[in-house]
C-alpha cells in the first residue's frame, strides 16, 4: 500500500471537436508529468472532446472518433509513465454518457459515469447525456480514489456516496465556465462543503479559455480534510501543477503549495473579455478584427480589449462620421486608436446617407424624419464595416453593451451587425468600471500597451449615439446610476417590477423599462454572440419567447 502519491494536475485550454490537437497537449502535459516524476496526471471534464461539444456529442461519428483517441491515449500509458485521468464521451447503444476514463498500462482500467446532469443555465446535459449510477471508488495504486465529474461535486450526494464506499481522496473534474466572484464561491461554499461533509480531501481542477459565449477561468485548487487550502492554481493561465499526497494516521493530505492570487473586479471581467475574443478570432480562423470606432466609451473599450487579446496589428479602427459626429468624437477616436497603436481609416458616410435619402423621398414624401433616419445611418455603417471585413477577412466586432441590447437601443443590422461582442453581458457601468481599469492597469496576458489606451474624456463626456442634433443617452433613458440596477433586477435576478418598486424605484420607469425588455426580445435573438460574465446572459442562460404577453406592471 502506497504512503505517498504525485498526481500532476493538469488545467490546460481545449479546442471543442479538436480531438487530435486535445490528445497531443494532454501527452504534452504527461510527457512534463512523466519527467517531474508523477504517479498520475488529472485533466478537466471532457478534455479531450472539448466543452461544452453541445449537439455534437449526439453524433455517432464523432462519439466513435473520441473512443479512437481514447484509446490512443490508453496504449501511450504502455512506456510504464504516469496514468492519466481523461474526460471524454461513452457512446452505448442509443446512450451517450459524460465520462471519466482512467488510462495505465496501456489499457483503460476503469471508467466512472456523470450522475448529476446539470439543466440550469449555461448547462443543458439532461438533453444530450443519460446519467449513469451513483459511481464507485476507483482504485489505483492502493488508493481508493472517488472521482465526480463536475455537478457530481457541486451536490452533495455522489461525494457521501463515494465516502460511503470507502473513498480516501475526491478528484473533480470540471468544465466551470467564468462568472463574477464564481472563483471564490466554488472553493469557499462549494467545495468546502463537500469536504466538511465527507471529511475528505478534495482536488477540483477546472480548464482555462474560450469556447463561443462561454469562457473558463481555471482557478483549480486542492482543499485537505482541514478545509484548508493547499494548492491553489492561477486563473487564465494553463498550468501544470505537481502535487504531493501523504497517508497519515487520519487519511491522506496534500503538501502544500503555491496560492496563486486571483484577480479582484473589475480585472476579472477585462480577463475574460480577452480570452474569450482571442479564442473565438483564433479558432475560427480569422486574420484579425475591424470595428467602428465612435470616440464614444463601447467602442474604445471593444478597441482596447482586442489589441489586448490579438496585438495592435490585427485591429483596424474605422470612424464613420455624418454630419451628426461631434469634433470631440473625431479627436477621441483617432487619439484612442494612436494610443492602442492599431490602424485607423476615416470614411464619411454622408455620400451613402444623401443617396438613401434620394433613393427613399418619392415613398418617405410628406412624413418627417424620425428614427428611421437614425436606424439608416447606424445600416449604412453596418454595411460600410462589413464590407471591409468581406473584403480584407477581418471579422466585425460588435460593440452594443447590455443596457442598450435590454431596453432595444441597438439598431439591427446597424450597429448589431458582426460576429462577436465583447460586451454583450456588460452592463453600461461596467463598461465605464473597465475603461477606468485599464487606463491604470495591464492585463498580465494582453497584448496592448501600457497607460492611458482610452482617452479621459471619452470616460467622462455624456453618451451620445450622434445620430441626430445635440442627442444624448439620457434624452430617452434614465440615468445609468438608475436603469443599471433595474436591468439587474428584471433580467439577472427575475424580479418583478412590484419587486423592484419596494425598493424604491419609481413605478412608471420600471413598466417601461420591463416593456422595452420584452419589446427587444426578438432584436437579442439575432444578436451576435458574446462572453458571458454575470449569472444571466442574453443567449444560454435567459430563454425567453419572442411573443408573448405577461407583464409584472
Amino acid at each position: 500500500m502506497a504512503d505517498t502519491l504525485t498526481i500532476m494536475l493538469a488545467q490546460l485550454n481545449q479546442r471543442v471537436g479538436d480531438l487530435a490537437g486535445n490528445a497531443a497537449a494532454m501527452l504534452a502535459a504527461r510527457a512534463e508529468a512523466a519527467a517531474q516524476g508523477a504517479d498520475l496526471v488529472v485533466f478537466p471534464e471532457q478534455q479531450l472532446i472539448g466543452y461544452p461539444a453541445e449537439d455534437l456529442v449526439l453524433k455517432p461519428a464523432f462519439a466513435e472518433a473520441a473512443a479512437a483517441e481514447l484509446a490512443r491515449l490508453a496504449a501511450a500509458t504502455a512506456d510504464g509513465g504516469p496514468a492519466m485521468l481523461v474526460g471524454s464521451i461513452l457512446r452505448e447503444g442509443e446512450a451517450v454518457f459524460n465520462v471519466v476514463a482512467l488510462l495505465d498500462g496501456g489499457a483503460i482500467v476503469a471508467l466512472r459515469r456523470k450522475h448529476e446532469l446539470p439543466n440550469y443555465g449555461t448547462f443543458d446535459e439532461k438533453r444530450i447525456f443519460t446519467p449513469g449510477p451513483l459511481p464507485e471508488p476507483v482504485e489505483f495504486r492502493g488508493v481508493r480514489l472517488g472521482l465526480p465529474i463536475c455537478e457530481d461535486g457541486w451536490l452533495p450526494k455522489v461525494c457521501q456516496h463515494l465516502r460511503g464506499q470507502g473513498a480516501e481522496l475526491l478528484i473533480s473534474v470540471n468544465g466551470s465556465p467564468y462568472e463574477i466572484d464564481k472563483d471564490q464561491r466554488r472553493l469557499e461554499q462549494v467545495f468546502a462543503a463537500r469536504v466538511t461533509e465527507t471529511g475528505l480531501p478534495v482536488v477540483f481542477l477546472n480548464r482555462v479559455g474560450g469556447q463561443d459565449e462561454l469562457v473558463f477561468d481555471g482557478c483549480s485548487f486542492v482543499l485537505n480534510a482541514d478545509g484548508k487550502p493547499a494548492h491553489r492554481l492561477p486563473d487564465w493561465d494553463e498550468h501544470l501543477r505537481l502535487t504531493t499526497w501523504r497517508r497519515g494516521p487520519q487519511g491522506w493530505t496534500c503538501d502544500p503549495g503555491e496560492l496563486a492570487a486571483w484577480e479582484d473586479h473589475p480585472a476579472d471581467i477585462w480577463s475574460a473579455m480577452v480570452l474569450s475574443l482571442r479564442d473565438y478570432v483564433n479558432r475560427n480562423g480569422f486574420p484579425g478584427v475591424v470595428l467602428g470606432l465612435s470616440g464614444g466609451i463601447d467602442s474604445a473599450v471593444c478597441a482596447a480589449v482586442a489589441v489586448d487579446a490579438l496585438g495592435a496589428e490585427r485591429v483596424w479602427c474605422v470612424m464613420l462620421p455624418s454630419r451628426f459626429t461631434s469634433a470631440e468624437s473625431l479627436e477621441d477616436a483617432e487619439a484612442c486608436a494612436k494610443a492602442l497603436g492599431c490602424r485607423y481609416d476615416t470614411i464619411p458616410i454622408a455620400p451613402a446617407v444623401a443617396a438613401y435619402g434620394e433613393m427613399l423621398a418619392p415613398v418617405f414624401a410628406g412624413k418627417a424624419a424620425d428614427l428611421t433616419e437614425e436606424n439608416l445611418q447606424s445600416r449604412i455603417r453596418g454595411v460600410t464595416l462589413m464590407a471591409l471585413s468581406n473584403k480584407f477577412g477581418p471579422m466585425l466586432v460588435t460593440t452594443g453593451n447590455k443596457s442598450e441590447m435590454s431596453v432595444g437601443y441597438a439598431t439591427i443590422y446597424g450597429d448589431m451587425a458582426g460576429g462577436y461582442n465583447p460586451l454583450k453581458d456588460a452592463y453600461k457601468l461596467t463598461v465605464f468600471a473597465v475603461a477606468r481599469w485599464r487606463n491604470a492597469h495591464q492585463c498580465r496576458f494582453g497584448l496592448g500597451p501600457a497607460g492611458e489606451v482610452i482617452p479621459e474624456r471619452i470616460i467622462t463626456k455624456p453618451p451620445s449615439a450622434e445620430l441626430r442634433d445635440n442627442q444624448k443617452d439620457a434624452d430617452s433613458l434614465p440615468p445609468y446610476e438608475v436603469l443599471d440596477p433595474i436591468l439587474m433586477g428584471l433580467v439577472d435576478q427575475e424580479k418583478s417590477a412590484a419587486d423592484l418598486v419596494a425598493e424604491g424605484f419609481d413605478a412608471a420607469t420600471v413598466a417601461r423599462i420591463e416593456r422595452l425588455l420584452h419589446l427587444a426580445e426578438y432584436k437579442r435573438r439575432q444578436a451576435p454572440p458574446g462572453v458571458k460574465l454575470g449569472s444571466r446572459n442574453f443567449g444560454r442562460d435567459r430563454r425567453y419567447p419572442i411573443t408573448h404577453g405577461f407583464r409584472t406592471a
